[in-house]
């Protein structure tokens, strides 16, 4: 019978502390790395006996005073908190999830709106629905690609030039499947999901790696890095807004830090881009006969 979830990923975590990680004095030779269970059984409050059944998977959901307190004797980071009370309140059996409703016409017209930082709206399985010209000429030509190849997971590790566009690629890969990784706690049923990860654990031996690790990550803000072939390396300071709505979908902006380089090279890109649009709305219509 396979392990739950939770089960798993509570493995995983205590595996991956070592006694001196949360406050233990490591005593003896130790044959396995990170914690034993009863040094988390007894950091926790629970007993050893009641710990193991929870790692086996054959206790029904703990209460919150339980993931509190395993949480903080692992001194979990929020996402991970975050996902171990998710998979805890995961129902075992198969459920079907609704399909996510359309993009509104407004949120288009809000990135298009958004004309000095690239901008582009994101769902929770990485595939990106909106963007602005800036965001298409920084991050990936998106209007360039199919439909269902706009997505920065399939992009990132699919892409043959990802390494290119991306100079801290591994850290953009790692974050990358740990948002597929917290969304999966959360929707683990949705065909979408499940086929995407399918798909890459088929085709991408690092992306196998990386979703081995159970590794969790929340997308809030942070600093990225991106390399343009007209600029080279731009690095950016992106921002996360959660917009409200049963589709979970993400507004992120890319801004840079103002008379830097990166500043100078933004501006560089939205002239360019300016310069290109009007060329093309200016260019006179010529009949199919050449008149």
């Amino acid at each position: 019978m396979a392990v739950h979830p939770f089960a798993a990923y509570l493995r995983t975590l205590r595996a991956a502390r070592s006694p001196h990680d949360v406050g233990l004095v490591a005593a003896g030779v130790r044959r396995v790395p990170g914690l034993r269970r009863d040094e988390l059984a007894r950091l926790a409050g629970v007993s050893t006996d009641y710990y193991t059944r929870l790692e086996q998977g054959r206790v029904g959901r703990p209460s919150d005073n339980v993931l509190d307190a395993i949480s903080r004797a692992l001194k979990l980071e929020p996402a991970e908190r975050s996902h171990l009370a998710d998979l805890a309140n995961r129902p075992r059996q198969t459920q079907r999830t609704a399909p996510a409703a359309r993009l509104r016409p407004e949120l288009t017209h809000l990135v298009a709106a958004i004309t000095s930082c690239p901008a582009m709206i994101m769902n929770r399985h990485t595939d990106v629905l909106a963007w602005n010209p800036l965001a298409a000429a920084v991050i990936a030509d998106f209007p360039a690609l199919p439909t269902a190849q706009r997505n920065m997971a399939t992009l990132l590790f699919l892409h043959p030039h990802a390494a290119d566009r991306h100079p801290d690629w591994e850290r953009a890969a790692r974050d990358t499947v740990g948002i597929l990784r917290m969304t999966a706690g959360r929707d683990n049923f949705n065909p979408r999901l499940r086929k995407l990860v399918d798909d890459l654990a088929t085709r991408s031996e690092p992306f196998r790696a990386l979703w081995a690790t159970h590794h969790v990550h929340e997308k809030t803000h942070g600093t990225k890095l991106f390399r343009h072939p007209d600029t080279g390396v731009i690095e950016l300071n992106y921002e996360t807004l959660h917009i409200p709505g049963p589709e979970k979908l993400m507004l992120v902006t890319y801004t840079a830090q103002p008379d830097s380089s990166s500043a100078d090279a933004l501006a560089m890109l939205g002239s360019l881009i300016a310069t290109a649009e009007h060329a093309t709305s200016s260019t006179p219509e010529t009949s199919c006969d050449g008149q």
